[in-house]
């Protein structure tokens, strides 16, 4: 073993070498000022170093040269062919440059290393992030559904007693002042208004429940399973009928309220969707057709995505006549770009 054996898995191979060659040179230095003989093994050990350093060098140049050579052409690409980049022509690109699918590859990984919007890093965020409290809670208790109005949302309010008691002790009051009746007057007006103000908050706390409570048994399959494709098509009006009460209402509940279910906490309006037929004359929720579109979408092949037609044509199979614009309306809806933009390499 060379009297100068480093660990070498702390430091990298080229370190290592550095530090031992600095200690083979320092040696034969002292060994020429001390005027005494330079060994062969000391001159085998220098070779065996210097020949270790050149290989590890060698790597890294190459290595180094790599990345430019493919950082140069991702500029280029940016600079000359932004249009052709940016519309996936693929083709078009390693015929202009004369490149290889794998090289085009590397191109576009350094590419999306990149930040589109490097000045964001130096502006301070102070966006708070919203979190969302659910004003109802679904869950399964023994395979059937509970439904609950978050208690935060629903605050039990009461009259205070000592202002009862107060009004009591007044009215009972056998001489009675200016001052007296005054008092008697302010509280019970205060007491009349926040009576009034309780029951307005069991009022809305009623048509809550009951708005909730006709969706979820509308939704009923879906709310025990989770499955999306059991959606029904469902509208404001079909549940303003059942509970009888203004499309109004129930819009502002849909709009505005969310529900903690066993498959996550959801936006009311999520569940409304409008209806079409199927190949067996049976009303599905647009809903099921747009998760059914997602998933095929999902499961394409990248390299020949699927058009607007050859989508069409799927779900046509699939027992869903619908035209082309309706699933481009649909893959819109679902923020999916056009099959041209979904193209990898």
């Amino acid at each position: 073993m060379s009297p100068f054996y480093l660990d070498r898995t702390s430091t990298s191979p080229g370190g290592a070498n550095i530090v031992v060659l600095l200690l083979v040179l320092l040696l034969i230095t002292n060994k020429l000022k001390n005027n005494k003989p330079i060994t062969k093994m000391d001159i085998e050990e220098l070779e065996k170093i210097l020949l270790n350093l050149a290989e590890n060098n060698t790597g890294l140049v190459e290595k180094a040269k790599e990345t430019n050579k493919t950082r140069s052409l991702a500029i280029e690409v940016l600079e000359n062919t932004f249009d052709h980049f940016v519309k996936k022509h693929y083709k078009k690109l390693m015929e202009k440059f004369n490149i290889s699918e794998d090289e085009l590859k590397e191109i576009n990984s350094e590419i999306a290393r990149l930040n589109p919007k490097p000045g964001s890093s130096y502006a301070g965020n102070n966006k708070i992030a919203e979190q969302i409290v659910p004003d109802f809670t679904i869950k399964i208790l023994d395979g059937e559904l509970d439904l609950t109005l978050n208690s935060r949302n629903a605050p039990e309010l009461h009259i205070s007693r000592e202002y009862n008691n107060m009004l009591k002790g007044y009215q009972e009051s056998k001489t009675k002042s200016k001052s007296q009746k005054d008092a008697v007057f302010f509280i019970k007006q205060k007491l009349d208004a926040a009576k009034w103000f309780i029951d307005a908050i069991k009022q809305r706390q009623q048509t809550l429940m009951v708005t909730m409570n006709s969706i979820m048994h509308y939704q009923y399959d879906y709310f025990l399973t989770g499955d999306e494709r059991k959606l029904k098509p469902m509208i404001l009006k079909d549940i303003a009928d059942q509970i009888n009460m203004d499309v109004s209402t129930v819009s502002r509940v849909a709009n505005s309220k969310y529900v903690s279910t066993p498959y996550g906490t959801k936006l009311i309006k999520e569940f409304f969707s409008e209806s079409m037929k199927n190949d067996q004359g049976e009303d599905v929720s647009t809903r099921e057709i747009k998760k059914i579109l997602e998933t095929v979408i999902a499961e394409e092949n990248k390299k020949k995505p699927l058009t607007d037609e050859k989508l069409a044509a799927i779900l046509k199979e699939k027992g869903y006549p619908i035209a082309r614009r309706t699933v481009a309306k649909y893959r819109e809806q679902l923020d999916i770009s056009v099959a041209r933009l979904r193209k990898e390499i």
